[in-house]
């Protein structure tokens, strides 16, 4: 029978600190140090990580780095990471990063994250806020462990249209249109521009010289490579042994070494967030491209919630959501939606990833996937399709968010004592495609409403959400107030007997 240790942070702490001197240094087996600057968590971080790996002296290393920097309590399973779903109920804790070689991260691994990680407690919607923690080697992992500042996204780039009225400064390349970019220089307004058909070169210079905060991808994607144009002919991106590069239509490649910490956002992409071996673009994106958090669909992406939807909360929403709560968030939304608008097939579990299977479990025709016949049918797929199949790599606790933007909604939450009020403020009339939504400071239990029913708020016990709500009025607030009482620490006190941490009102 297979077995999973639970490490508890004090045994683990004392063979870090066995090693090192303050400030704590983590040291991988090549002998590269990196010092780590210990960071306060509220409400708990766990390391999930396989013995095989733990084992290994360059990523037992990112492990501790972890347990240095947060603290943070450590569970080792013997291979398959569902066995690890007991040791995180009893933790319990706000995040949950999973350490794994690139081996261990591939499409079955992410599928398998998401399903456990709503499976903490009874309700449907995700318990802790994840990333997996990978690299072409461990020293990228442990890079990534090392950042010890947050990053403030002020520039962005990319290969498909991003909002560059959000950021400082900015370009992007049309995918649809020959010979268009965009760009926005500090203080000046977004321009049209002409620039050669193959745009290759540019955008490999952009990484480099440029040094995006934030890099964007969209169109054609292969674990192997990043097609530029969708509508029209254009180089690629491809990788070779963790590094990436550019090959224009001439077949000349250009090396990208773009060492700035930053995030990538392949929205649109198939397959690129897929860890197929170490040849995959995920892995060099980290290793050369300096990416520390990246989202990616492990699958074919013809559905467009669970890529895009992250770029409505991190881009749309200036400085309200890190990178990580984005993804957190856009999945619950994303969740809500299967449960609230397909609750009889909400709990299906996709087994293999092919459209012509899912079709046929949920009884669809061809004509239903276009479109022609029924939204509904092609949206219950979609859902289903992305809840699981977008992976968030990184440390999780990480802060990258964009810089701070007068926006037309103002979201507060207070507390006083068992008293919560969440309120939405329209300072200008307002649309939004995702709900807003905001974290808890602690974990919660037995809600009490006391105003605001009428809005159908989503409470569970780690956050709040107002999931029905697009249309917001100028100078209105929409205000939500309940009582609850506050979790007893971050542990489940008993695992037979689980008490309600969610309600959805009717």
């Amino acid at each position: 029978m297979n077995t999973v240790q639970l490490i508890r942070t004090t045994f683990l702490g004392l063979l870090v600190l066995s090693t090192v001197i303050s400030p704590t240094v983590a040291q991988a087996a090549a002998g590269e140090t990196v010092q780590i600057k210990p960071v306060k968590i509220e409400g708990g971080y766990a390391v999930v990580v396989s013995k095989g790996t733990q084992d290994d002296p360059d990523w037992g290393a990112v492990v501790n780095a972890l347990v240095s920097k947060y603290g943070a309590k450590v569970v080792v399973h013997e291979g398959d990471v569902t066995e690890a779903v007991e040791p995180l109920r009893r933790i319990f804790p706000r995040y949950a990063c999973f350490v794994a070689r690139p081996e261990e991260a591939g499409r079955a691994f992410v599928v398998k994250v998401h399903r456990m990680t709503r499976k903490l407690d009874e309700d449907p919607y995700t318990d802790v806020l994840w990333g997996i923690l990978t690299g072409y080697g461990a020293a990228d992992a442990l890079r990534m462990v090392a950042a010890n500042q947050p990053l403030i996204v002020r520039k962005a780039a990319g290969g498909c249209p991003i909002d560059l009225t959000m950021l400082d400064e900015g370009i992007w390349y049309s995918e649809g249109e020959k010979h268009a970019y965009f760009e926005k220089k500090p203080g000046g307004p977004v321009e049209k521009k002409r620039c050669p058909a193959d745009t290759t070169k540019a955008l490999v210079d952009v990484m480099n010289q440029f040094r995006p905060d934030l890099f964007v991808t969209s169109g054609h994607a292969t674990e192997r490579d990043w097609q530029i144009g969708y509508s029209y002919r254009n180089g690629q991106f491809r990788c070779k042994d963790g590094v990436l590069f550019g090959r224009d239509m001439k077949g000349n490649t250009y090396p990208i070494h773009s060492g700035n910490p930053k995030v990538y956002a392949p929205w649109g992409n198939c397959l690129m967030g897929h860890v197929r071996d170490r040849q995959s673009m995920a892995l060099a994106w980290m290793h050369s491209g300096g990416v520390n958090q990246m989202i990616g669909y492990v699958v074919g992406q013809w559905y467009p919630y669970g890529g895009r939807g992250v770029l409505d909360y991190f881009v749309k929403q200036p400085g309200r959501y890190t990178f990580s709560e984005a993804f957190y968030f856009n999945n619950q939304a994303l969740i809500h939606a299967l449960q609230t608008r397909f609750p009889e097939t909400a709990q299906v579990e996709l087994k293999q990833w092919n459209l012509m299977t899912g079709m046929l479990l949920l009884g669809m025709t061809a004509g239903a996937l276009n479109g022609k016949e029924n939204k509904d049918a092609r949206d219950n797929l979609g859902l289903l399709w992305d809840r699981d199949t977008v992976a968030f790599y990184g440390d999780p606790a990480w802060d990258a968010r964009l810089a701070p933007r007068d926006l037309p909604l103002e979201l507060t939450l207070t507390v006083e004592q068992d008293t919560y009020t969440f309120q939405v403020h329209a300072k200008r009339d307002h649309k939004l495609r995702h709900p807003p939504a905001h974290l808890l400071p602690h974990r919660i239990k037995d809600v009490q409403f006391i105003e605001g029913r009428e809005l159908a708020p989503l409470i569970t016990d780690n956050f709040i959400m107002l999931p029905e709500l697009e249309t917001f009025e100028k100078g209105k607030t929409y205000r939500v107030v309940f009582r609850a009482k506050k979790a007893v620490g971050w542990i489940k006190e008993d695992l037979q007997t689980p008490q309600p941490s969610f309600r959805q009102c009717e």
